[in-house]
């Protein structure tokens, strides 16, 4: 219970004495409108609890002795149970593949067509590499239908979907999307032990979510694979999101069991915000903390000044907030940017652990571009009001200047933030209010308007106009 009374919200498990009916995972996001389906849907509702429970559980944790607790990889402080290891096993296989499938020699634009093989091999290895990595009571976890499919072929429509396309030799955040699903059905599968509330959860994080992201670096180098539905230098990041929200929870004020999550300041002794744009802060903090690891990783592939190739994190790097007010904006953001994008979750498939069904409790969300960025077939209600219309969030950015030459809504400023210096609106994102109940949720006060410290002398400019104090 938090201290207002309320209960902290976790993915439910399913009864392992009561039948279910597995279903075949399938596509089911078609158009752009089938965008505002899935956000009122049971599959949108889990996806949100379990990703709110695995970073309520990376917040540092109070000591009776007045310290924190923080949890950084590597370190003694987290214990990984028979499940993680044995995660941890199945990702050290497929690591291994790589050296069977080496990169194609030659010069090449695009990404390597050994990319192809690799994940042929993992197919055709796929049931057997589940079947050697997960107990077998989870896997054949029969169907109520007779003859119909057990477990084993939801987890592995997941498990496929996490490791980027063969077609088009890319990885985004959609197939990140893809484990997050396999690691919440296996937790519904009662497959991760119970125990003390946010203890497993700190185990996932850092003892397999953290090892696919660095399985997933090494494959984008190795095959120079292609950022899918990148938006260059006007996202977050080409590939991932993930490792921004929970680093950035490890950076957050520590919390006990009846706490809210806050919604600003950060750790004692936690590196600024601004310490991306130094590399030898990068460096040392990449080691142990998500955030800065994603953060390395762009310095591993890209070169020039941080702020020409990576905008929206330097803008985000000038909050003077904390990371907690960090932490729940990049909450916001997945939802605006990853899950209500139709390139991202177009080719989601659901079934019965992930249901297309809606959820009754759903409230449904507000119209905006990042619903309706697809193939549209059926009529839409023309708006009344000024918003953006279908296509506009795929437009160049530079495609809308003024006629000052200034770019009227700019893309690269962080989302959460409610205005500019000059008084230009920020773009429209979701009503997130629909978001699943309980003290993770990021919207339970207004946050984005709660200012800052004010900045001291010396501080460093920000480009973020956002970012300064008023």
């Amino acid at each position: 219970m938090t201290t207002d009374g309320r209960a902290v919200r976790n993915l439910p498990k399913l009864d392992p004495s009561a039948s279910h009916t597995f279903i075949e995972p399938v596509k089911r996001i078609h158009e752009g409108q089938d965008v505002s389906t899935f956000l009122v849907s049971k599959a949108y509702t889990d996806i949100m609890t379990f990703l709110l429970q695995l970073n309520r559980s990376m917040f540092p944790m109070k000591q009776a002795d007045g310290t924190a607790q923080a949890w950084l990889y590597g370190s003694d402080a987290v214990q990984f149970s028979a499940p993680i290891r044995q995660l941890q096993r199945l990702l050290s296989k497929l690591e291994d593949i790589i050296q069977e499938v080496p990169p194609d020699t030659g010069p090449r634009r695009f990404g390597n067509i050994s990319f192809r093989r690799w994940h042929e091999v993992l197919e055709s290895r796929a049931s057997e590499l589940l079947r050697e990595c997960l107990p077998t009571e989870l896997l054949e976890v029969p169907s109520s239908e007779a003859g119909g499919p057990t477990a084993e072929s939801e987890l592995r429509a997941y498990f496929l979907g996490s490791w980027g396309s063969r077609q088009r030799l890319d990885y985004g955040t959609g197939h990140e999307l893809s484990f997050m699903a396999f690691l919440a059905a296996i937790w519904k599968l009662n497959g991760f032990p119970t125990s003390e509330a946010g203890v497993e959860e700190r185990a996932i994080v850092l003892g397999v979510i953290e090892p696919y992201l660095e399985l997933i670096r090494s494959l984008i180098k190795t095959y120079t694979l292609e950022p899918a539905g990148s938006h260059g230098v006007w996202g977050l990041d080409d590939n991932s999101f993930i490792p921004y929200i929970f680093g950035s929870a490890q950076f957050s004020p520590a919390i006990n069991e009846s706490d809210l999550t806050p919604e600003e300041g950060s750790l004692p002794n936690a590196p600024d915000p601004g310490g991306v744009v130094k590399a030898n802060i990068v460096e040392r903090e990449r080691k142990t903390n998500l955030y800065f690891s994603a953060v390395g990783f762009i310095y591993d592939v890209k070169k020039g000044p941080f702020w020409e190739h990576s905008p929206m994190l330097y803008d985000i790097s000038g909050i003077r907030a904390g990371w907690g007010k960090i932490n729940k904006g990049m909450i916001k953001m997945y939802n605006a940017e990853v899950l209500s994008k139709f390139p991202v979750v177009q080719h989601f498939p659901f079934g019965s652990l992930f249901s297309f069904e809606r959820d009754p409790n759903a409230i449904p969300p507000l119209a905006t571009a990042h619903a309706t960025s697809g193939p549209q077939t059926r009529p839409t209600r023309p708006e009344a009001t000024t918003r953006p219309g279908a296509d506009a969030g795929t437009q160049a950015p530079w495609a809308s200047m003024g006629p000052t030459g200034r770019i009227p809504t700019a893309p690269t400023a962080a989302p959460w933030a409610t205005g500019r210096k000059d008084g230009t609106s920020m773009p429209i994102l979701p009503d997130t209010s629909r978001l699943p109940p309980g003290p993770m949720a990021p919207t339970r006060a207004p946050w984005a308007s709660a200012p800052g410290p004010a900045a001291q002398p010396g501080d460093g400019p920000t480009k973020a106009p956002w970012a300064k104090p008023s």
